[in-house]
Formats: C-alpha cells, sequence, structure tokens
C-alpha cells in the first residue's frame, strides 16, 4: 500500500471494512477475531500500530515489524488459530517515519472459525455467532455467493497437471522464499490453500473447483466445465473475421502466460520512465486486466470470456456474478473477490496484488498508455473497455484518411505517383520516417502491427518505389525514395 492511500484510509473511522489496533512489539491477541469476520463478511483492511482514531502515536516497534509480519503469516497459515486457513501476506508502510503493519483480508468462499469461534462483523466490530439460526444464514450466504468451492469427489491428484505445480511452486518461491507452502507435499499444500474442503450440505469431501481451474488437466476441466472456454481475438486488418485468435480451454495459470503472450505478440510496449525508472505499460495494464479476468470469473456461468483487439479498442468481457452492478470508478469500487481462493493462489505466485490494487491500477496506468481513463462495468457480464495504445490509434482511421498521419511533403509524393496505401503500409511508414534506424521488430513491438504483416508492409513499400531496400548492416538507415 502506498503512503498517501494509507493516510487517506486513516482520515476514516473504524467501519465493517476498516479496523485499526494499538500494537507495538507484538500481534494483538484479538487480531484473528477480526481476521475471521473480515473473512465471514465482506473483506477488509487491519492496520496495526493507529490508535482508535486513526491517528499514529508511536505506530510498531521498528525492531519487532518483521517478527510480527511473521507471526501474522504464520498464525493464518495455523488451523489452531484459524479454521480453514487463509494465508495472509502483511504489509509494512513507513508513514512520517513511524512503522505500521496494514494487512488485507478479503471476503472469503467459506466459513472460518478463530480458536473455535464462528465471527461475523458490523459496523461495530466483531460478534461471534452463537446460535443455529445465525450460523446456518451464515453458511447459506456464502453458498449463494460463491460457487469455487464446490466439490468433485472423484477429482483425484493425478488429473491435476503436475508442471502446473511445479511451476506455481517455482514462482511462490521466487516471490517469498521462505513461504510456509514451500515445505509441504503437494496434497497438503493444496489443503493448506483451501482447495480441499468439506459440503456439509451433501455430506461430501474432496477437492473443489478452485483447485480444478488452477491446476486442472484440460481434459478434466473440460469434463467438469464442458462451456468453459476463452477467445483472444485479433480484428484490426480483417474486421469480418479476424487476424489472429487464441482459444483456451485449459488450467488458469496456464492461460495467464498464454494471455500475456498473445498480448506482447499483438500490442506495443513504448518507452515510459516512472521517475527514474523504466516501466511495462503494457505489463502494468495486461497483468491486472489478465489476472483479474481469470481469478474473478463466475465459473458456473456458461458465457464465454472474450479479450478482444479491434479498431475501436480493446474490450475484455466475463461471465460474473456481480456484487454491485453498474460502473466501477475509484470512488465506488469495493474489494470483493469472486473467487477468493484463487485470488490468495495468484496473489501468491506474484501474478495478482492485494484485492483491489488492480482497479487503482488501471485507472492509473490505462491513461498512460491509451490517453484516455478504462470503462469498467460490473454486471452479470463484468466489462473492461479501452482505446488502442496510442502508437496504434492511427489504425481506427477509415478509408483515405488512414494516410493523413503523414508529413504534408510525403502525402503529396504519395498523391502525384497515384500510390494509396493501407493502414498497416502508413503505420510502417511513418514509424520509419520517425526512426529511420528502427527494425522490425521494433515497429511491431511499438505500434502493434504484427510481425509478418510489418515485413509484407515493407515489401509493399519497396515494390511500390516508396522505400529503398534496407541493408543488413546494423544500425542501417531506412531511406524513402519519394
Amino acid at each position: 500500500m502506498e503512503v498517501e492511500e494509507l493516510k487517506e484510509l486513516l482520515k476514516g473511522r473504524e467501519k465493517r471494512t476498516l479496523e485499526y489496533k494499538r500494537a507495538w512489539n507484538e500481534v494483538p491477541k484479538n487480531m484473528f477475531d477480526t481476521v475471521c469476520s473480515f473473512l465471514n463478511r465482506d473483506g477488509g483492511v487491519i492496520v496495526l500500530g493507529v490508535e482508535d482514531n486513526g491517528q499514529i502515536k508511536k505506530g510498531v516497534d521498528p525492531e519487532a515489524v518483521h517478527q510480527m509480519c511473521k507471526d501474522i503469516s504464520n498464525q493464518s497459515n495455523n488451523p489452531q488459530k484459524l479454521s480453514p486457513t487463509f494465508l495472509l501476506q502483511p504489509e509494512t508502510v513507513d508513514v512520517d517515519g513511524k512503522k505500521v503493519i496494514v494487512v488485507f483480508v478479503p471476503s472469503s468462499s467459506q466459513v472460518h472459525k478463530s480458536a473455535g469461534n464462528i465471527y461475523d462483523r458490523s459496523t461495530d466490530g466483531d460478534y461471534i455467532q452463537k446460535t443455529d439460526a445465525e450460523i446456518s444464514a451464515l453458511y447459506l450466504r456464502k453458498r449463494q455467493d460463491y460457487s469455487e468451492n464446490h466439490v468433485y469427489p472423484y477429482l483425484r491428484m493425478e488429473h491435476f497437471d503436475p508442471n502446473t505445480i511445479e511451476k506455481a511452486r517455482s514462482l511462490i518461491r521466487r516471490k517469498f522464499p521462505n513461504h510456509p507452502w514451500l515445505d509441504l507435499d503437494t496434497k497438503e499444500m493444496l489443503r493448506q490453500a483451501n482447495l480441499y474442503c468439506y459440503d456439509l450440505e451433501n455430506n461430501k469431501s474432496g477437492y473443489n473447483l478452485a483447485a480444478l481451474m488452477l491446476f486442472g488437466q484440460q481434459e478434466f476441466i473440460q469434463s467438469a466445465l464442458p462451456y468453459y472456454r476463452i477467445d483472444a481475438i485479433v480484428r484490426l486488418d480483417n474486421e469480418d473475421r479476424y487476424d489472429d485468435r487464441l482459444t483456451l480451454t485449459g488450467n488458469i495459470i496456464e492461460s495467464y502466460e498464454s494471455l500475456m503472450a498473445f498480448v506482447e505478440k499483438h500490442l506495443p510496449d513504448p518507452f515510459f520512465l516512472e521517475g527514474t525508472q523504466r516501466v511495462s505499460l503494457r505489463e502494468k495494464v495486461f497483468r491486472e486486466v489478465v489476472s483479474n479476468m481469470l481469478i474473478h470469473r463466475e465459473y458456473m456461468n456458461s458465457t464465454y470470456t472474450v479479450f478482444e483487439i479491434n479498431r475501436e479498442g480493446i474490450v475484455i468481457s466475463n461471465a460474473n456474478k456481480p456484487f454491485k452492478s453498474g460502473p466501477v470508478t475509484l470512488k465506488n469500487y469495493v474489494r470483493h473477490p469472486k473467487n477468493p481462493h484463487m485470488a490468495n493462489f495468484f496473489m501468491q505466485m506474484g501474478y495478482a496484488e492485494h484485492l483491489g490494487t488492480g482497479i487503482r491500477n488501471l485507472y492509473h496506468y490505462v491513461p498512460l498508455y491509451t490517453g484516455a481513463d478504462p470503462k469498467i462495468t460490473d454486471d452479470d457480464v463484468y466489462t473492461v473497455k479501452m482505446g488502442l495504445p496510442k502508437s496504434m490509434q492511427m489504425l481506427k482511421v477509415p478509408g483515405e484518411d488512414a494516410q493523413m498521419g503523414l508529413p504534408d511533403d510525403v502525402l503529396q509524393k504519395l498523391k502525384e505517383r497515384g500510390i494509396k496505401l493501407s493502414k498497416n503500409q502508413t503505420v510502417v511508414l511513418m514509424a520509419m520516417i520517425e526512426d529511420p534506424s528502427i527494425t522490425y521488430k521494433e515497429i511491431h513491438t511499438r505500434y502493434g502491427v504484427v510481425l509478418n504483416t510489418v515485413i509484407t508492409c515493407v515489401r509493399t513499400l519497396q515494390d511500390r518505389g516508396v522505400v529503398d531496400k534496407k541493408t543488413f548492416k546494423k544500425d542501417s538507415p531506412w531511406k524513402l525514395k519519394i
């Protein structure tokens, strides 16, 4: 969490999704009562080292911070403290020379206990659920809200992809070298990640939908969810059909990597400095888009997931169970995961950030990438719409006007010779004019034109006498012939 975001958060009083706790050199004894109640209700944020009114007097002892964060992670993974376990990763934030610990707790798809008690959350605090009616209502609400806990009694370890499991371990190890899951065998790791559970209503236990979607082999995913599919489509040159298409029906860890490769193939990554450090705008934007479309999908809904790049922009549509219908903005977004255990596993691997971070990142980085805010709608079908990257927006210009971005003298010479260029030919020619030493691959990367299309366009420009043939010496420039 950024310092300014935390300061803004501390301006408000405690509420159903926000809890302040004094803490100097140890984790407060009642902290997991709040963790439990947040998991059982709508999630929330716990800030340690803060007074009840949001003021930071002393913060947390700097010498105790590391051990406290370690204790929180260990206790969240201890079934004697929290059952079922839900691994938390606290953050340390420095505020005006004082340290505080921030713990994000999402809403869970299961009912949790702290030290044997079930807690629920209200505006006034954490309350033990004592009566059968209260507890039954909590289980019923979870069952209606979440499908990722759907149990498949005949789903076995041999139905999971061992390469995907090993890849997940490797990613976790890279991000958290001392992660408590790394010392566990695969079966126990999946149990600790809440991917194996017991269905009280139907008296059956087994691996759940979250486990299937994270690690399942394609044939078993299709057997359980025959309608599940992700279509990634490019419609830039051929609007009637498509220029390229990728269809995915496998597990979401493999799908994440395939979709990110698809994005890299078709969308540019312009040079951008954030402060003094170069960052990839493309990765910042689509890391959020792709992870969210996978971990927040309603998998019991038969609507396909679609990721489309066309001349009007980029559109992502996803099957959804809306929490709050309508446009999603920075002012009204709610931290509410559709599949908390899938989301938590992605976070442990480093494929996703803390809940709520994704929306903020999209509203920050999409305007830098496309020149305009994204349009996000939470409904039965969740949609994210954004413009084309700035360097591709010439592709939107219709018909003969496609050449209008070229310099006037070049336009005049093309007209005199009766040469009309296509949109992609214009983009390639513009790239050569702006950077005479640009390579084929750089044109593809910066301007979002498919690499084979770049090669074809260059040949056409050469054959029509617009551009001289380029030697293959390093830094050899392109030369116009008109």
